[in-house]
């Protein structure tokens, strides 16, 4: 027994003594650059712009209204669509949270996003005869695809050039 234990621990430190050495890491937080200030406009009330917003200070990133940069967001709009047949059992549903973003430097007015879509999407199975778990179901499914689209927001971000 104190064999194995032995090797599924030396195979485990081999493992991450060889991806360490060849330069491979977890996508997460310290792999995002930092940002500059940025302010944040348009329909700041939304749970998704709430999250950028939470985000972007666990980054470290400040958000001030008279920041050098201007990202826009506009009203986030959840979409349904009812996948399978007609019958009365659970139906499978793909939920999909777009939103539109624009980047805007002050100092020159230029857009470097301009009305730019940005979605995300998901499936959930439920049963249309409950309707309690049902409405949990798709609350709890929302509030992951804010999340995800929060994140792609910020992950969009980084990539715009001049920002860093």
């Amino acid at each position: 027994m104190k064999r194995r234990t032995f090797l599924t621990a030396s195979i485990a430190a081999s493992a991450a003594v060889l991806l360490s050495g060849c330069g491979f890491h977890l996508r997460g937080q310290a792999s995002l650059p930092t940002l500059p200030t940025l302010a944040l406009e348009g329909d700041t009330n939304s749970a998704v712009a709430q999250q950028v917003a939470s985000r972007l200070q666990q980054l470290g990133t400040q958000v001030a209204s008279d920041a050098p940069w201007r990202v826009t967001l506009g009203t986030p709009a959840l979409t349904e669509r009812r996948l399978g047949g007609d019958g009365r059992a659970s139906r499978e549903h793909e939920l999909t949270l777009s939103i539109r973003l624009s980047v805007q430097e002050r100092a020159s007015n230029a857009y470097h996003i301009n009305n730019e879509t940005l979605s995300t999407d998901t499936r959930i199975r439920v049963s249309d005869d409950d309707l309690l778990n049902r409405e949990t179901l798709m609350m709890e499914a929302e509030q992951t695809l804010a999340r995800q689209l929060s994140q792609r927001i910020i992950e969009r971000l980084t990539y715009v050039e001049g920002m860093q």
